[in-house]
């Protein structure tokens, strides 16, 4: 039985092709929800470094003794500590802040304006509050 291409061609000539994206989109979704079931996405990393949902580094985790926090902040120009200007202490648009000021105290950082506000805990001093970063 011979094959009659020149009949073939001229049927094929006259037609657009048409692309079939469904079955595609089908294996590509099936390959998507494989590697999403399979794949294990274990938190427990940076759960060993904050605290709870704080935020907060855990003093027990840490491996020094630092009583002092580094705060950067993009062009830093000022700090208040309860009121008074504490902005000679920046060093490099960063300040150090006590942890006690940061678990009980007060801390607004506005990067807009340059600014952290900073309430300490009752019986603190502004100059144990923060200090130039080292």
């Amino acid at each position: 039985m011979a094959l009659d291409i020149k009949k073939h061609r001229t049927k094929i000539k006259g037609e657009n092709p048409e692309f079939n994206l469904v079955p595609f989109i089908d294996v590509l979704f099936t390959l998507l929800i494989f590697i999403v079931a399979s794949s294990s996405f274990n938190t427990g990393a940076i759960d060993d470094v904050t605290d709870g949902g704080t935020g907060k580094p855990n003093l027990t985790d840490t491996s020094g003794d630092s009583e002092y926090y580094l705060l950067p902040v993009a062009g830093l120009e000022r700090v208040i500590v309860n009121g008074e200007d504490m902005s000679s202490l920046i060093r490099n648009h960063a300040i150090a802040v006590q942890t006690r000021v940061i678990d009980e105290g007060e801390i607004n950082i506005k990067p807009r304006e340059r600014v952290i506000t900073i309430t300490t805990p009752p019986g603190m001093t502004p100059e144990e509050a923060v200090h130039t970063p080292s």
